[in-house]
């Protein structure tokens, strides 16, 4: 064909044409983390003569306006391991109680990873904080790692205060987190599009598990999730057809080798509670107390509650750490949190007095057993009992309980006596039966007939 231009003919030239990328392919490609157009666009090169290429802008360009012909579903890009969406579904599993018969209406916890769309389901108890931690603990042992994020929904158990710019993690749930190295990033609050993965997984878990368990009965949460696992493992086994793999093919291939490792063991459920210093040093946790170093008195700290153990901290620091006790009103208390003046009097008990009385006399034992019982409280009488034991380092055993026996001849058990019978040496003195009991005769002592 020729063309005419200005009235001269020239002849035709036939530009080669240009080799269309695989969009598609790219499109997968670009879900590899740290994929990117550039790299893409220099494979393509590569791969195609330098007459049937497209530069590097109209290549992006072309891609882009691909993408923009697609469905809208397909705009969000997943990496593979990036992302983890959880979520509980709406419908419940009722679990009958084999006892009473009572139906309990079970949660149903899903979890799907976005990339591959491998997807985990159980059932719990309720929708609590407890069980939404177990629930994501299994969760990533069935993935057998963890991913860089976990987007949950606004749910209270996970998140304490929705917020689109800078929402509440629940102190526990941003513990666990810690613990698997992982950042939660909650969904924006009437933001559906951000779960929308997790919208679909949830629709899909509804229609190919609870759908076909709807004619079962089950007597226990076990029970049910031992079905859910086998209907589970269909689920994942089936043939995606946008993508031409199952939910496992993708997984296994693509996704596996870039999560996280799990750490060595599981979280271990943890309470995390603000608690107040009481003015006896002591916190209170279940209605038991637990004793913090004195200097703390009136601070506020942090407690983290397991089963087995209650740690306190303030400023991420640890000051004290008890094993937990279900004791309701009883006090654990460790000596080296208390002043130096309880802890003094806190060392002793009345059988250790008694203990160190026996070893000097039975005069010694009786005048201390009497101290311990002049007082509404033992306690009341440890410091009188400690004055007494003490006189022996300045006079002796001996000298102790020769002058304690001859308070008890008095009828006068008083630290005061036994120190003045040691002054004055009537203690080496021979004791007498028939010395007087009673106060000798004095100007200034009035006789009972002065009543009369």
């Amino acid at each position: 064909m020729e063309t005419l231009i200005y009235g001269v003919t020239l002849p035709a030239t036939h530009a080669p044409r240009k080799r269309e990328p695989d969009h598609p392919s790219l499109h997968a490609a670009l879900k590899q983390k740290g994929v990117t157009l550039q790299l893409l666009w220099r494979e393509y090169c590569d791969d195609t003569p330098e007459a049937e290429r497209y530069g590097r802008s109209q290549f992006c360009q072309r891609y882009r306006d691909w993408c923009q012909r697609q469905p809208l579903s397909m705009r969000q890009t997943h990496i593979a391991g990036e992302k983890l969406f959880v979520d509980y579904a709406g419908p419940t599993l009722p679990i009958t109680d084999p006892g009473t018969g009572e139906i309990h209406h079970a949660q149903v916890f899903v979890a799907v990873l976005g990339y591959s769309n491998f997807t985990y389901a159980e059932v719990t108890r309720s929708q609590t904080l407890p069980d939404w931690i177990s629930a994501h603990t299994r969760a990533l042992n069935y993935f057998g790692g963890v991913p860089k994020l976990i987007v949950p929904d606004n749910l209270k158990s996970g998140i304490s205060k929705a917020c689109r710019y800078e929402p509440d993690t629940n102190p526990t749930y941003a513990h666990w987190a810690q613990h698997y190295d992982v950042a939660v990033l909650p969904a924006r609050p009437l933001k559906p599009k951000d779960k929308a993965k997790v919208e679909v997984a949830v629709q899909i878990v509804e229609r190919w598990i609870l759908a076909r368990l709807r004619r079962h009965t089950f007597f226990s949460l076990s029970e049910a999730n031992a079905a859910i696992r086998t209907l589970l493992t269909e689920l994942n086994g089936r043939c995606m057809r946008r993508y031409g793999q199952s939910r496992r093919e993708r997984f296994a291939r693509d996704e596996r080798a870039v999560l996280s490792p799990l750490p060595v063991s599981d979280y271990v459920y943890t309470e995390i509670k603000r608690v107040r210093v009481h003015i006896d040093y002591h916190v209170e946790i279940d209605k038991h107390y637990y004793s913090v170093p004195h200097a703390h008195i009136k601070q506020e700290l942090q407690a983290f509650c397991t089963p087995e153990r209650i740690t306190l901290k303030r400023n991420n620091r640890v000051i004290a750490s008890h094993a937990r006790s279900r004791v309701v009103g009883a006090h654990s208390t460790e000596l080296t949190h208390m002043p130096a003046a309880h802890r003094a009097q806190s060392e002793w008990s009345a059988e250790r007095l008694q203990h160190w009385a026996q070893r000097i006399g039975v005069a010694c034992t009786q005048c201390v057993t009497q101290l311990l019982h002049s007082k509404p409280h033992p306690e009341q009488a440890y410091r009188a009992c400690l004055g007494l034991l003490a006189l022996a380092k300045q006079y002796g055993d001996t000298r102790l309980e020769n002058a304690c026996a001859r308070a008890l001849h008095l009828r006068s058990v008083r630290i005061k006596t036994v120190r003045n019978i040691l002054t004055n040496g009537l203690d080496q003195q021979a004791l007498h039966a028939a010395e007087p009991t009673t106060l000798p005769t004095h100007d200034n002592v009035r006789g009972a007939a002065h009543y009369h």
